[in-house]
Formats: C-alpha cells, sequence, structure tokens
C-alpha cells in the first residue's frame, strides 16, 4: 500500500518503519523537508518525505500521529481525501480537539475519508516489537467504515500485531481512548514499565 504518515514521532515513527520493513510505500508527510523529527526514518526502505499536500495526494491510507491539537491545520494541509482510509492514531489524554471530543470525530465530521481508530493503544515499543513469548499481542480498533476497518486490520497484522479486534463502532471510539489511558495508567503512572502489552485470552 501507499501510506502517509503524518507526525513522524514515536508512533507514526515505529509504525513507518514496521510497514516500509512490509513493502509499503511510506511518504512522510512533513512541515519542512529539511528539518523535521523521525529524519533517520528515511533510511528504511520504500521511504520518502514530501509536503504533506503530497503525501496525503500519493497515498491510499493516511496514518495521524500528532497532537489532537493540530488536527485542524493538518485537515487544511491535507487536501481532497475522498475515499482515501484515514487512520486516528492519537489520544486525547491531555487536550481534546475542541469542539470535538476525539480527532476521529474531527476526520469523521470534516473529511469525506473512511476514518477509523487504530493504533493508540499501546506504547512505540510494542509497535516496533509487538511479540511476547513467541505471539503477537493484540491491536483494537473503532469506527463506522468497515472499509477502513479492513485496512487498518491488515496493517495491524502487517506491523506484527497477532489480531486486530474491533471495539465497535463510533460510540466506542472515545472508550477506546479510555482503554489508552489503562496501559498509560500500568505503564507509566503505576511504574509497571512500558513492555507490557494486552492480549484477549479465551477459553
Amino acid at each position: 500500500m501507499k501510506i502517509a504518515i503524518i507526525g513522524t514521532g514515536n508512533v507514526g515513527g515505529a509504525l513507518a518503519t514496521k510497514w516500509a520493513q512490509k513493502g509499503h510505500d511510506i511518504y512522510l508527510g512533513v512541515q519542512d523537508l529539511h528539518n523535521f523529527k523521525g529524519r533517520a526514518l528515511l533510511q528504511n526502505p520504500n521511504t520518502r518525505a514530501m509536503s504533506i499536500a503530497e503525501a496525503a495526494l500519493q497515498s491510499e491510507v493516511i496514518l495521524i500521529a500528532t497532537p489532537p491539537a493540530a488536527i485542524f491545520s493538518i485537515i487544511s494541509a491535507l487536501g481532497d481525501v475522498h475515499g482515501k482510509t484515514m487512520i486516528d492514531a492519537t489520544n486525547s489524554v491531555r487536550q481534546a480537539p475542541a469542539p470535538y471530543p476525539t480527532v476521529y470525530h474531527c476526520l469523521a465530521d470534516q473529511t469525506n475519508a473512511e476514518v477509523v481508530k487504530c493504533f493508540n493503544t499501546t506504547g512505540f515499543e510494542n509497535m516496533l516489537d509487538p511479540v511476547y513469548h513467541g505471539e503477537g499481542i493484540d491491536m483494537f480498533m473503532a469506527g463506522d467504515s468497515a472499509a477502513g476497518k479492513a485496512i487498518a486490520e491488515k496493517l495491524a497484522l502487517d506491523a506484527g500485531f497477532g489480531t486486530c479486534l474491533d471495539f465497535g463502532k463510533a460510540d466506542k471510539v472515545e472508550l477506546l481512548e479510555k482503554f489508552a489511558l489503562a496501559w498509560i495508567n500500568l505503564a507509566i503512572m503505576q511504574g509497571q514499565g512500558r513492555n507490557l502489552a494486552f492480549k484477549v485470552v479465551r477459553r
């Protein structure tokens, strides 16, 4: 797939790396081509840096991994994203993109893309290495777009996750962000360390 990464920090960089290794074409959408966080990502295969507008134009899938408050300027820069899959990997932990509760809701309202919430429930270390004791951990997704979910699921598997479980439709997006807070609480606030992850088990 042709994937635009908007936000080249820890999460965007980890997923860009995993997907590039899997053979996807990665377009890093940045504001300054000469000075941006994650320049080392250009050493990955199949990876180029370009403007946000150009990255969006050339891509089939757009990952949003920026601070939530930046979403309005990003939407202005993206251009027409009709029919493209947009994956919201953000969490509105400290600041929501008011008046919207999450970036997902903003994208669903202000774009005509296939929007899905995914890749927000664990730390970037688990995205770089999602395998524990020989088994891939779980990823989770939510949203109203069946097409978006199908692509998010494929990309989760390509990144090495064991499965991508459907949390539900748009009414479960905020719950999925709260689920991310459970990981943040255990790993960081309770001092359990960032090398922990969630796996659903069944009897």
